[in-house]
């Protein structure tokens, strides 16, 4: 294995991880449809989930998609979404105590 096929894989790991948290705090806290729609990109992003897609439509998502795709819905979970409204107001309460 190279190098940048490591790096690129621990990226993977760390990119579903992220967006499966994310997916499973939105099925608790928010909405079941947004915490389903993260938990789906999250499989997108595991390594073996893309190895397994790769081989059924051979084609790989260029790695550049993927990183505009990582920062387009993590700006738009942590600057508009509702899970982010929920942690603001559930700080703002907790500022507010004795």
């Amino acid at each position: 294995m190279s190098k940048n096929s490591i790096i690129w894989d621990v990226t993977n790991w760390i990119f579903s991880t992220v967006f499966f948290v994310i997916g499973v705090l939105n099925l608790v806290l928010v909405h079941a449809i947004p915490g389903l729609f993260y938990i789906v990109i999250a499989f997108l992003y595991f390594p073996p989930a893309s190895v397994f897609l790769r081989k059924i439509f051979h084609f790989a998502t260029p790695p550049v998609i993927k990183v505009i795709l990582v920062v387009v819905i993590l700006w738009a979970t942590l600057a508009v979404g509702d899970l982010m409204e929920l942690f603001e107001s559930w700080l703002c309460n907790c500022e507010s105590l004795p």
